[in-house]
């Protein structure tokens, strides 16, 4: 664990290694042919960057997180892992107990886009399980908010993270025409004190340019309603790679005016390391 001060942790990140019969790509990911550990870990020295949660990509390897494993073994210190769960598999309570076990991990993910009912129980069974194991849970709940809250509302003592500031996010131009459509939704999660909301990919929504001056007004509202000690900023890359730069990603927050110091230094890194107990391991 790190001592330094204001450490920076990137919220979502995802690596991937090229396409082969060894470890076959399910679907792809917005992005090269390939984003390694070594790549992420440059692209974040780079700009600065300390660690960052690593999040296996279902696109592309489903519920299959062994090569954010070994990207984790070859970097150790600058990732924290996390896989998201099939709600479908009978024994998936005993795969989140192993998944807690295993060196590294920091959470669990789930997606609930095409799902309807927060009484599933293939959902239950992984909340429950990761609450009992102590790992908060990332939900991909964007276009089904009310799903979250219902999940929210019947798992009080887990800890639950919004995905992508629970807003459709698009994986190259032009963004949605309303990206914050739904804000209004997304701040009424905020009732739920057991839920945090990851500020990642918000940039992908503005519709101008790098310093994306548009998506402030909303984004502030969220600040302002869910504390910044449960809001935890994040890239999102690869899969923003169509629409900005890794650095762009970082700097907008960094260059911002809307933010204080001590607002910046939560929002980067400083509530991901009380929400997830885990920070990245620096000089």
């Amino acid at each position: 664990m790190s001592t330094r001060k204001n450490v920076t942790i990137d919220s979502q990140v995802h690596a991937y290694e090229r396409n082969h019969p060894g470890r076959p790509w399910a679907g792809t990911l917005a992005g090269p042919a390939a984003v390694t550990g070594d790549d992420m870990v440059a692209a974040m020295d780079a700009v600065g960057v300390d660690g960052a949660l690593l999040v296996s990509p279902y696109s592309m390897y489903r519920y299959d997180a062994s090569y954010a494993q070994e990207v984790h073994a070859s970097h150790p210190g600058r990732f924290g892992l996390i896989k998201p769960f099939d709600p479908a598999a009978l024994d998936v309570a005993d795969q989140v107990a192993d998944w807690a076990a295993a060196p590294g991990v920091v959470g669990a993910r789930i997606m609930v886009a095409d799902r309807t009912h927060a009484d599933d129980a293939g959902l239950d069974r992984i909340v429950t399980a990761a609450a009992k194991h102590g790992l908060p849970v990332n939900v991909l709940c964007w276009g089904n908010l009310s799903l979250f809250a219902e999940l929210a509302g019947r798992h009080p003592n887990a800890q639950l993270v919004v995905d992508h500031v629970g807003l459709v996010q698009p994986f190259a131009p032009p963004p949605p025409s309303d990206p914050f459509a739904d804000l209004a939704n997304v701040l009424s999660l905020a009732q739920y004190e057991n839920v945090a909301i990851k500020i990642s990919g918000a940039c992908t929504l503005s519709h101008e340019p790098f310093p994306y001056n548009d998506i402030w007004d909303p984004l502030c509202r969220i600040f302002e309603t869910f504390g910044f000690d449960r809001c935890l900023w994040g890239t999102d890359w690869t899969r923003a790679v169509n629409l900005l730069t890794y650095q762009q990603g970082v700097e907008a927050f960094r260059v911002s005016s809307r933010l204080s110091d001590s607002d910046r230094a939560a929002l980067m890194g400083g509530s991901l390391t009380r929400v997830y107990r885990w920070s990245p391991a620096v000089a």
